[in-house]
C-alpha cells in the first residue's frame, strides 16, 4: 500500500504542511482502529529500516527556486512575539537554557542561519540524492528551528528561541518545492505527481532520531488527515510503532495537531469528540507523542487549529516570529505567491519541544514519558473534567512552572485517596430549651413584679397628694 504523500495547508500558510490519506483498498465493514483512541502498538510489527535516502520508488525534482526571503523588509528585529512574552521565556532561561540537549527537526531541512550559529548537525535528507538536509527551499523547517534554538543576543534583539543553547540535528523528510510522480502499482494504477514526503519516510527519519544517543527530543511539524471511516493502515502502523520505539528509547516526541486544510475542513472534528470525523497522525497516537494545538493572541483557540481527544497542551502558533532565510526575522511567509503572517500548529509544537529541551536540561535523570508529563501538569489546564478537553487538551505550556515546579510522582508519591462521605447531611441536634425557659419566666416575672411596685408607688403617691388638696 503507497504511503501517503505531503501537501500545502490550505488557506493561511504555505510553509504548513498536511500529509494527505493513503490510497485504500476495499474494507471489511467493520473499521477497527478509526475511533478516537487507536489500537493497541503491535509490539510484534517489525521496526522500519532506516535508508537514510529518498524513496526508490520516486525521484522527486526540484520545482521551484528555492526562497531567498520570507519578509518584505519590513520586521522590526527588535519585535518579541507576543507568545515569547506570555509564556515568559525570558524569566525562563534563569533555570535552563537547552545546554547539552539536541532536538531532532523533521521538516523540510534547516539553513545554517547566523542566530543558530555552528549548532545545526546536517542529519539524512529523505527528499534529495544531490543536496543535503542544510537545504531548506521552503523555510519551514528554519522558521521551525527558529523557535526551538535561535540564539541573537549577540545582535541585541528581543526575539529569542526557547531553549537557545540547544542544538538542532537537521532532517529533511519533505518539501513543497520537489515534486515526482510514483511508480504505478495495483493499488494506485495512475499515480499524480505529489510533493516530496510521506509516511514511511516520516517512520524511517523517527527511526533515525530514536537511534541517535545524542538526540534528547524529536519535533514533527507535519501531520498525516484522513476520514475516519477507514481502518488504521500499514504505514501508521508503522508510524505508531516508531514513536514508541522512540519513547522507549527515552527521546521525547512532540507533533503538531494539524490544521484545517483541504482534508481535514472541520477544525471541530465533528460534534462528539468520541467519534471524530478524521483521525490526525501522529497526534492520534498520544500515549507516545505530545501533540500540540494553536492558541490565539487572545487567548483562544486558533480557529485553524485541528481538535481531538488526543491532543496534550497548546502553545502560541499566531502572528510567529522566527528565522528567515535570508539571515534576518521573518514574520511572514509566502502563500500563492502573497506573503501573509506565519501562523500553524506547525509553530505552537516547537514552543512545545524547546521547552521540552529546557526540562530535559534541569532535571537530566527524568525519563521521556516523565517530562511529557510535567509538562502536561504544569500546563495552565481549561475549566474541564480532568482539567483536559479535546480543545487544547491539558491547557498552554507553563514553562517556569515546568521548571520549578515539584511533582508529587516524581518523588514517590502517589494521588491522594479518595475519602468517602456520608451519603446524608448529620442529623438534626435538637436543642433542650429547658434552661432558656426557666430563664425567660423568671425575667418576665422579676419584670411584672417591677411593673407592680411601681403601680402601687404611684398610686400612693396620687391619693396623697388628693389628700393634701381636701384639706
Amino acid at each position: 500500500m503507497a504511503a501517503g504523500k505531503l501537501t500545502r495547508v490550505a488557506a493561511f500558510t504555505a510553509a504548513a504542511f498536511l500529509l494527505t490519506s493513503q490510497p485504500v483498498l476495499a474494507q471489511p465493514q467493520q473499521n477497527p482502529g478509526s475511533g478516537a483512541v487507536p489500537p493497541p502498538v503491535d509490539m510484534n510489527r517489525q521496526l522500519v529500516t532506516d535508508t537514510g535516502a529518498p524513496p526508490t520508488n520516486v525521484t522527486y525534482t526540484k520545482k521551484q527556486v528555492c526562497i531567498n526571503s520570507l519578509t518584505d523588509g519590513k520586521v522590526e528585529l527588535a519585535n518579541k512575539p507576543w507568545g515569547q512574552d506570555t509564556l515568559r521565556i525570558d524569566e525562563a532561561h534563569q533555570f535552563a537554557t537547552g545546554k547539552g540537549q539536541v532536538v531532532a527537526v523533521i521538516d523540510t531541512g534547516v539553513r545554517p542561519h547566523e542566530y543558530l550559529k555552528d549548532r545545526v548537525i546536517k542529519g539524512p535528507d529523505y527528499v534529495s540524492k544531490s543536496a543535503d538536509s542544510t537545504e531548506d527551499c521552503d523555510g519551514h523547517g528554519t522558521e521551525v528551528a527558529g523557535i526551538i534554538a535561535a540564539d541573537p543576543k549577540s545582535a541585541q534583539i528581543g526575539f529569542t528561541g526557547v531553549a537557545p543553547d540547544a542544538k538542532i540535528l537537521a532532517i529533511r523528510q519533505s518539501s513543497e518545492y520537489y515534486k515526482g510522480t510514483r511508480e504505478a502499482t495495483s493499488d494506485n494504477p495512475n499515480p499524480q505527481e505529489e510533493s516530496a514526503g510521506d509516511l514511511n519516510t516520516l517512520a524511517q527519519a523517527i527511526r533515525h532520531a530514536a537511534d541517535d544517543p545524542s538526540v534528547t527530543v524529536i519535533n514533527m511539524s507535519v501531520d498525516n488527515c484522513r476520514p475516519s471511516d477507514k481502518p488504521i493502515n500499514d504505514a501508521e502502523k508503522d508510524l505508531q510503532r516508531m514513536l514508541r520505539y522512540a519513547v522507549d528509547k527515552n527521546k521525547v516526541v512532540v507533533a503538531s495537531a494539524g490544521n484545517k486544510g483541504n482534508v481535514c475542513t472541520d477544525p471541530a472534528n465533528g460534534r462528539d469528540p468520541n467519534k471524530p470525523t478524521f483521525i490526525i497522525t501522529p497526534p492520534w497516537f498520544s500515549d507516545d507523542v505530545l501533540s500540540v494545538a494553536a492558541i490565539a493572541r487572545n487567548g483562544s483557540l486558533a480557529d485553524f487549529s485541528m481538535q481531538g481527544p488526543w491532543l496534550s497542551v497548546a502553545g502560541p502558533g499566531t502572528e510567529i516570529i522566527s528565522l528567515d532565510p535570508s539571515g534576518q526575522l521573518a514574520n511572514l511567509t509566502i502563500d500563492g505567491g502573497k506573503r501573509i503572517p506565519i501562523q500553524g500548529t506547525s509553530f505552537s509544537a516547537p514552543y512545545v519541544a524547546g521547552l521540552a529541551a529546557l526540562v530535559r536540561e534541569r532535571f537530566p535523570n527524568l525519563k521521556a514519558r516523565d517530562v511529557m508529563n510535567r509538562i502536561k501538569v504544569t500546563a495552565q489546564h481549561p475549566a474541564a473534567a480532568g482539567g483536559h478537553d479535546p480543545m487544547v487538551g491539558y491547557g498552554m505550556i507553563n514553562p517556569v512552572a515546568a521548571l520549578t515546579a515539584m511533582i508529587p510522582s516524581e518523588s514517590g508519591i502517589g494521588p491522594d485517596k479518595a475519602v468517602a462521605l456520608p451519603p446524608d447531611m448529620p442529623a438534626i441536634n435538637h436543642k433542650d430549651w429547658s434552661a432558656m425557659n426557666v430563664a425567660l419566666i423568671g425575667t418576665g416575672s422579676g419584670i411584672g413584679l417591677l411593673l407592680l411596685t411601681l403601680f402601687v408607688m404611684h398610686a400612693v403617691k396620687r391619693s396623697r397628694k388628693q389628700a393634701g388638696k381636701t384639706t
